[in-house]
């Protein structure tokens, strides 16, 4: 499906309009702290335009999910946001101090409210949820600046947007345009398919040629038949579900040859014959890294979506580092997704402009390319 036509920013008279404006900045969370990323720029540059537009900005976004470490407040992400936009943060997502926080604002203003996944009632997006009933009469326009998020159905996405003006920001603005460039040049593509969310990269098992990476190499090696290690399968044991998904496409998969660990901090590569028992991978290995390269070396079309290891610690991005140079030096079109992978873009000075596209969504652009509806773009779709 195409999705087009949609209201933006340009089309709309913003002064003294109240704004509801959901970003993306969830981030990579280092000593419990969030990192600087390319979302948390792009978005402050919607948020410094509507501002400008002397609209009254609310603006929501999330980090992490529920019974995760990383479902933390989004106060350290303000102070990142305010070193590129002035905005102020609101440790509520709901209730009096937020009512209060919106009434004060004026034509030019901005204001970050609290990590909306803290209310269950997200996660239930009925149109006479709390949520719902709270922000129906908050606000008078609703902007949707995350591409990213919007193949959730969460009350934020799907029902605030229910009876209002509605348009997308430059961030979404963007993503769609230059992701209907790509979509049509995915057709015998390699997939370079990796990070933490097998439910995702599942979408695009099919029929290309995949070189697997992070929690989907280890998937693939136990589908072989490979001991993964005591520690290592228990970690993985609600994963192994989709062993039989993968066993019946694995002739798509190019098995890894080894994978690294961590011992006494430092970084270990172990082969596939002899992974150990008591500790968890972390990377793929340097074979595996080496055998990826010359593949990558002789591909037209590649797609690379999540991370290959944990780019939280140098000697386990290196994996993900090596990978995103022989995307660099590709002749091939190249499309890089996924906001952890972004991060690993930036800190490593790889040269973005040598990459066809380097996308800030993940998961909704898999969504997009597989062919599914996405719930938030057609919440933006409806008429009231």
């Amino acid at each position: 499906m195409v999705y087009k036509n949609f209201q933006t920013i340009d089309d709309l008279d913003l002064k003294g309009k109240r704004v509801f404006l959901i970003i993306d900045i969830n981030s990579e969370i280092i000593n419990g702290k969030p990192s600087i990323s390319a979302r948390i720029k792009e978005h402050a540059k919607t948020i410094s335009l509507l501002k400008k537009k002397k609209a009254k900005v609310i603006v929501t976004s999330y980090q992490g999910r529920p019974g995760k470490k990383d479902l933390i407040s989004l106060r350290n992400h303000a102070k990142l946001l305010n070193k590129f936009v002035k905005i102020k943060f609101v440790p509520k997502f709901i209730g009096r101090m937020v009512e209060k926080s919106i009434r004060k604002l004026k034509e030019g203003e901005a204001i970050l409210l609290e990590n909306r996944r803290f209310e269950k009632d997200e996660y239930s997006p009925k149109k006479n949820n709390k949520i719902y009933l709270f922000f129906k009469d908050k606000f008078d326009i609703y902007i949707n600046d995350a591409f990213s998020i919007s193949h959730r159905n969460e009350t934020s996405i799907t029902q605030l947007p229910k009876g209002k003006i509605k348009a997308i920001g430059k961030v979404m603005e963007n993503e769609i345009k230059n992701i209907e460039k790509i979509k049509s040049n995915l057709n015998g593509a390699l997939f370079i398919l990796g990070g933490v969310k097998f439910e995702d990269i599942r979408l695009l098992i099919k029929r290309n040629k995949i070189l697997p990476t992070g929690i989907l190499a280890l998937l693939v090696l136990k589908a072989k038949g490979y001991n993964l290690g005591k520690k290592e399968e228990k970690v993985l044991n609600d994963q192994f579900k989709n062993l039989n998904f993968i066993k019946k496409h694995i002739n798509l998969f190019e098995i890894p040859e080894d994978m690294a660990y961590e011992y006494k901090g430092k970084r270990i590569d172990y082969e596939a014959s002899r992974f150990p028992d008591n500790s968890i991978a972390l990377d793929i290995g340097k074979k595996t890294i080496e055998k990826y390269e010359e593949i990558i070396s002789k591909s037209k079309k590649i797609l690379m979506k999540g991370t290959a290891g944990e780019c939280s610690k140098k000697n386990f991005c290196i994996g993900t580092v090596r990978i995103l140079k022989a995307l660099e030096k590709s002749k091939g079109f190249c499309v890089v997704s996924g906001g952890h992978t972004q991060t690993a873009i930036e800190k490593n000075k790889i040269n973005k402009n040598k990459i066809g596209y380097v996308s800030l969504s993940g998961g909704a652009l898999i969504h997009y390319l597989a062919g599914k509806k996405l719930p938030g773009l057609e919440a933006l779709k409806e008429h009231d």
